[in-house]
């Protein structure tokens, strides 16, 4: 019995040692896997590692490409001043200006920064910000309005072939016609010294009151009627307050003071069987909607809805009612600079800013696009004869109240217009 026990003894302490050696291998077991995952994983990590710097690479690589191609264009095109002869129709258009934050009123402007960057005349992320480019319009036309003859100045790269790329990019209702070298203080703006406008409007707005508006086309013009009408516009020369003739404008407001040099009604002509007429006004600049408001009242004045006096008072400090005309006949036929052909026009570096031989390019243009849409609309819509009919609303003799300057207010709103020059 003595002799069992140490055996006991000794078999206990053999499985004991067995169990800890069992648990130590079964530990370095464990420990094996684990450093053979951890060196399953880092050829893994090491390849994710690569796979993104190799990416990160290829980006870096193609922006030092596009920055090495825009620096050899940069280098080959260098960017110059210059001044661009542009055409439009502007039917179905919110004016010239670009309206930055609302992109649902397409203006002119939109249109031809999309054809520069589009042609590679500017860089694309300059076109959010043409301040960088320097460019300026020479006028605001308003929501409808058309031009011939309207110039802007801005930075390009003078690539080849530069005015058919650009017009390879705009609609057909828009078109580049020329382009210039100026100076590189040059300010389209600025530099303009005076607009010229047409108004091409039916003569049937001459007509009497009582008359029938049904069939226009059967209306045609007196010799008498056309010299009345050009006696009153001849009343708008000079410098005169035309602050009735805008909105938001003071008596009292030094802006409100303009310069007419020009204002006449050229003779009647027949375009698809009604008969129409050209009303021609120049001056300094023009505030907006005021070339339409100055044929308005004469035109309220002609048909007898208001007296002759009312173009004098309209210039004094009190409130008076003006009528707006429709903008689909207004048209910028040309922009004037004599003090800067004056001064550099002879320098043997930079040309006139005249443009005399895009005369025909012009007037192709003009009966195209321009004159065959006033033309149709006004038949097809009637414009002018639905404006007519609001004329016995407007009170002439009586000083004009809030609620209607208000109500006009609210019209110019409506309309989205960019202030003309």
């Amino acid at each position: 019995m003595f002799k069992i026990r140490p055996l006991l003894s000794a078999l206990i302490n053999q499985r004991l040692t067995l169990e800890r050696n069992g648990g130590l291998y079964n530990f370095l077991c464990m420990m094996s896997e684990a450093s053979r995952d951890e060196q399953t994983a880092k050829p893994l990590k090491r390849s994710n590692e690569e796979n993104e710097d190799s990416a990160e690479r290829a980006q870096d690589a193609k922006r030092i490409k596009a920055e090495g191609e825009q620096a050899e264009d940069e280098k080959k095109y260098p960017k110059k001043k210059v001044a661009l002869l542009l055409a439009y129709s502007g039917k179905g258009y919110y004016g010239m200006q670009r309206n930055p934050g609302t992109t649902q009123f397409r203006t002119i402007e939109d249109d031809l920064v999309t054809a520069l960057i589009k042609s590679g005349c500017i860089p694309e992320n300059h076109g959010d910000e043409m301040k960088k480019m320097s460019f300026q319009r020479c006028a605001r036309t308003d929501k409808g309005v058309s031009a011939a003859g309207q110039v802007v100045s801005l930075k390009v790269r003078l690539i080849e072939d530069i005015v058919e790329k650009i017009n390879g990019h705009l609609p057909p209702q828009i078109k580049v016609l020329g382009l210039k070298r100026v100076t590189q203080s040059f300010n389209s703006k600025n530099n303009c010294d005076a607009r010229t406008y047409s108004y091409m409007l039916p003569t049937v707005a001459f007509s009497p009151k009582d008359y029938d508006t049904g069939n226009i086309a059967a209306f045609r013009l007196e010799p008498e009627t056309l010299q009345r009408a050009n006696r009153l516009f001849a009343l708008y020369k000079g410098t005169h307050n035309f602050h009735n003739f805008t909105s938001q404008k003071a008596p009292s407001d030094p802006s409100a003071r303009r310069y007419i040099t020009e204002m006449s009604c050229g003779e009647p002509f027949i375009n698809n069987d009604t008969e129409f007429a050209v009303i021609t006004v120049r001056g300094q600049s023009f505030m907006m909607h005021q070339i339409r408001k100055m044929i308005g009242l004469v035109i309220a004045v002609i048909k007898g809805y208001a007296k002759e006096d009312v173009l004098e008072r309209s210039w004094g400090q009190e409130k008076v009612d003006v009528p707006k005309a429709p903008g689909l006949g207004l048209v910028l036929e040309r922009v004037h600079f004599d003090r800067y052909n004056k001064r550099f026009g002879g320098d043997g570096l930079h040309e006139r800013l005249e443009w005399e031989r895009e005369g025909e390019a012009i007037r192709a243009f003009k009966e195209a696009h321009i004159y065959p849409t006033i033309v149709e609309t006004e038949c097809q819509e009637g414009s002018m004869v639905s404006w007519m009919s609001t004329l016995p609303v407007h009170d002439f003799e009586e000083t004009a109240t809030v609620t209607q300057d208000n109500k006009d207010q609210k019209q110019d709103n409506a309309d989205v217009g960019n202030e003309a020059d």
